[in-house]
């Protein structure tokens, strides 16, 4: 395993939810659009940024190095909804998300994780492709929206933006639960041997 310890990807994973913690901190501190402190929402931005990046830097370490272990299936994708759904509610405190897309993006977020949760017993479910897409996405579009961009193109260019992104955040986002969905339901029928 060439020199990496066997539990860094999970230690990434778990260092993630704390970082989270610190970032919505700095998020709520700063104000909407940054206007009680331009500096904390830029720090608030960054670490977003930072932290959601592990999520691809330990889902590579476990898969070059063949370290996939079920805690990480299992708690990787909690540390991205709490990091993500922190994010959202952040900006809906803020005000410069709407809440009822926010509240749509949580139902299926923590949905799919309550189920991932009940049914650990029996198996792991990983994450397909498209709740990856789904997960870069969100990723992408947060951290636009977080960014004070508006400094750069304008509050009209910089609100047009994120609202477009954020619509698309939310399509792939029902999309992606519904092939979840699918999914296990296919793999339910599958398990009783219906056809």
């Amino acid at each position: 395993m060439a020199g990496i310890p066997r539990q860094l990807p999970n230690a990434i994973t778990v260092v993630r939810i704390p970082l989270a913690g610190v970032f919505f901190v700095l998020l709520l501190m700063a104000g909407p659009a940054g206007e009680a402190s331009l500096g904390l929402r830029l720090w608030a931005a960054v670490l977003f940024i930072v932290a959601i990046s592990t999520d691809w830097i330990d889902g590579y370490l476990a898969r070059k190095y063949d370290i996939v272990s079920d805690f990480g299936k299992l708690w990787d994708p909690i540390a991205d909804k709490l990091l993500t759904g922190l994010a959202f509610v952040g900006l809906a405190l803020l005000g410069e998300v709407e809440w009822w897309i926010v509240i749509v993006i949580l139902i299926r977020e923590w949905g799919i994780t309550v189920h991932r949760l009940v049914v650990r017993r029996t198996h792991v479910v990983a994450a397909a492709w498209l709740g990856k897409v789904k997960t870069m996405a969100q990723g992408i579009g947060l951290s636009w929206a977080l960014l004070p961009g508006y400094v750069v193109v304008g509050d009209f260019w910089w609100a047009l933006v994120t609202a477009i992104v954020m619509w698309v955040v939310l399509v792939l986002t029902i999309v992606s639960g519904i092939d979840y969905i699918a999914a296990q339901a296919r793999g339910a029928r599958a398990a009783r041997g219906d056809r």
